[in-house]
């Protein structure tokens, strides 16, 4: 029979999941992953294994990765970044719906699909809500939110803060908080050691700032973020207004 579409395959080799963890963590992916269906998050569509590996079968993402354009490009304008950063937006509030809490948003995590719409991959620090995994230290050190540094009780709002890193990522080319060493880099979170640099619009800023909050009870709520003057404003280009009907609600 003639396939009707093409899927991606990731391969994980199982001498690298001996350990009870490793496992674990693998079944938690899974599970959490294959029930999600959501335009700009990446589906798992299932699994299988031989002797020495488990492959996981998901949608492709022809247009390949967002970091590695990031890469190329230095920066993104603030028309592509909120553009882009409107998409994750809209899949983090589906996302949280679900009491799923992603704990990995950064640019490796970020596919572009057929159309160039943003794609949120690799659940692997995910964890349910309402699990005791969301004590777990986990995600990548220059995104992870102060109160996961300060040892303090972590939610959803993990993922709000590894979005104000990302837009400032995608708006200057680095992250904004990045020391010599970890420790450096950890004192510098705790104490919101943040500077913001001038060709950054203030409505840019102010987004960057209300998501950088150091109390996660003073993030804004994700349907605010969907509607603030950076992601709504009247400030894109004819043609990448074309682009955002193309692709339809975001």
């Amino acid at each position: 029979m003639t396939p009707k579409f093409i899927l991606t395959l990731k391969c994980l080799y199982k001498a690298e999941l001996k350990n009870k963890h490793a496992k674990e963590q693998l079944c938690h992916e899974i599970e959490i992953q294959k029930e999600l269906r959501h335009p700009n998050v990446l589906p798992l569509y299932g699994f299988f294994h031989d002797e020495n590996r488990v492959l996981l079968m998901s949608e492709l993402a022809p247009k390949g990765g967002i970091f590695k354009c990031l890469t190329e490009l230095g920066h993104f304008s603030e028309e592509q970044g909120s553009q882009y950063i409107s998409q994750v937006v809209d899949a983090l509030q589906y996302l949280h719906s679900k009491h799923v809490i992603h704990h990995g948003i950064k640019p490796e995590n970020l596919l572009l699909g057929l159309d160039g719409e943003v794609k949120i991959g690799d659940f692997g620090c995910s964890v349910q809500a309402n699990s005791n995994c969301r004590m777990t230290f986990c995600g990548t050190l220059d995104y992870i939110a102060p109160e996961m540094v300060a040892g303090e009780p972590c939610m959803e709002k993990v993922d709000h803060w590894a979005l104000g890193v990302l837009v400032y990522e995608f708006l200057v080319g680095n992250v904004p908080f990045k020391a010599n060493s970890p420790i450096a880099t950890y004192q510098q979170i705790l104490l919101m050691d943040l500077e913001l640099p001038s060709h950054i619009s203030p409505e840019a800023c102010d987004f960057i700032e209300l998501l950088l909050c150091r109390e996660p009870e003073r993030r804004p709520l994700l349907s605010d973020a969907a509607s603030h003057p950076w992601i709504m404003g009247d400030r894109f280009s004819p043609e990448l207004k074309c682009d955002l009907l193309h692709l339809g609600p975001l």
